[in-house]
């Protein structure tokens, strides 16, 4: 008899992808073969996402397209929207088998029978269960690896459900990180983004002396022979220290690109959603970075349309992205979300005026990214390319995640080059040219 076969679809956020690949390798060691989504197979793994406006749509579309290619697949639906909804994903037509935060890593002890349920099954979990950490990074899809650091989250900001989903905040141990670190250099992979829910608050007991921060991670991971790169994903204004900037400034492996959530630029908003600092804090944070490295790039994460959001908040609120130094922006609509205290606050945003200052806002990051693009003009970057072809073309980015097109050549893939910046296309991608021994501006 042929391998099983499996295929898997993920929602969400990087976090996800590296858990979905650990998924995978765990049952490729337990004789599945892996296949495209696209494609027919006998066990389909669903990992979603509760941060998606449309979690409940996007699951139910996914689980059809699976059962369009194989009516008698076996269905498994993980991640974060299948531990705070996992009634309603298992009254799902076609759903086989619904696995809450504890159990999507034990997915193997429910394979035995692969046979289409009646009804489906739940293994989910009270969230407090979920206070243990489970390494995972992505490999094999792509130049860069995910790693995950750190899981779950103490904050309790007012409209978000990932403690729900997640769980309570705990991290890997800087040795274990380290050691998944040199499995992925071993590979062959040059560049690792590193992926939590919250990694500025990766912190461990070690001994009586004292514990590993998130600070202690990122100098022992410089040392890591055969990455040549490290991303840190996404960290908060109030966790990013002045001690991590002034490393990523001076070190050759981490590179100057910071994604720092903002979420508003107005304090009396930042307060309603129970964020950790106001946007002083934020704005102290950027000064540091450019004022080391000019060239970083800064991107910022911020919610339109949250309860309580008058026109003058949302006006303070761009006027403040528009005057600092941020490269790019990752726009949120706001969206009710069951069990969130931003529930309770009357002063509701219509649906339809969230969506006009998203759209406001995402115009203001398009005339960011032109900017930062048009500064670096001339200049010679190293860019790590990927090895896909698209139309001809391969992709890659600089450093300070500059988004390079180039003219196809396999010899580049997964190679580190320098090239000069030349100009912007119509897609946003910059066009550039191999340095060689040319001579540029910096």
């Amino acid at each position: 008899m042929n391998n099983p076969t499996v295929a898997f679809h993920t929602l969400g956020c990087k976090l996800n992808f590296a858990e979905t690949s650990t998924i995978a390798r765990q049952l490729k060691d337990h004789g599945y073969s892996k296949v495209e989504f696209e494609h027919a197979a006998d066990v389909y793994v669903i990992n979603t996402c509760s941060v998606t406006e449309n979690a409940d749509r996007e699951c139910r579309m996914i689980v059809r397209r699976a059962l369009a290619q194989n009516p008698a697949a076996f269905v498994i639906v993980i991640g974060c929207y299948a531990q705070l909804k996992p009634e309603v994903i298992a009254s799902m037509d076609g759903v086989d088998l619904v696995l809450g935060a504890t159990e999507k890593f034990n997915i193997i002890r429910y394979l035995d029978h692969i046979n289409k349920k009646q009804i489906a099954e739940v293994h989910s979990c009270e969230v407090e269960s979920a206070d243990f950490f489970v390494s995972s990074y992505s490999l094999g899809d792509r130049t860069r690896a995910f790693l995950k650091v750190q899981d779950g989250c103490d904050y309790s900001c007012t409209y978000c459900t990932i403690p729900l989903a997640r769980g309570s905040s705990r991290s890997d141990s800087v040795s274990n990180v380290v050691k998944q670190a040199e499995k992925i250099a071993s590979t062959g992979i040059r560049e690792i983004v590193l992926t939590g829910v919250n990694i500025g608050d990766f912190e461990i007991q070690k001994n009586k002396e004292g514990k590993e921060t998130f600070f202690d991670l990122v100098r022992e991971l410089d040392q890591v022979n055969g990455i040549e790169r490290f991303r840190i994903s996404s960290i908060e204004p109030n966790l990013l220290s002045d001690e991590i900037i002034e490393f990523v400034s001076a070190s050759k492996k981490f590179v100057p690109h910071f994604h720092i959530p903002l979420q508003s630029g107005s304090d009396k908003i930042l307060k309603l959603m129970r964020r950790r600092y106001l946007r002083e804090v934020f704005l102290n944070r950027v000064e540091k970075i450019k004022s080391l490295m000019p060239h970083a790039c800064i991107g910022a994460d911020v919610i339109t349309g949250f309860p309580g959001e008058t026109e003058n908040d949302f006006l303070e609120t761009y006027q403040f992205i528009q005057s600092l130094d941020v490269s790019y922006l990752h726009v949120f609509t706001y969206s009710e979300r069951d069990n969130t205290e931003a529930l309770n606050i009357r002063e509701v945003v219509p649906v339809n005026e969230r969506k006009k200052r998203n759209k406001m806002l995402r115009i203001l990051s398009q005339k960011k990214i032109n900017h930062f693009y048009q500064q670096h003009f001339g200049t010679k970057k190293t860019v790590l390319f990927e090895s896909e072809e698209k139309e001809g073309m391969i992709h890659g980015y600089t450093e300070n995640y500059i988004r390079i097109k180039f003219p196809f050549d396999a010899s580049l893939a997964n190679q580190l080059q320098q090239v000069k910046l030349v100009k912007i296309d119509d897609d946003g991608n910059m066009i550039c040219e191999l340095a060689d021994s040319m001579s540029f501006a910096h």
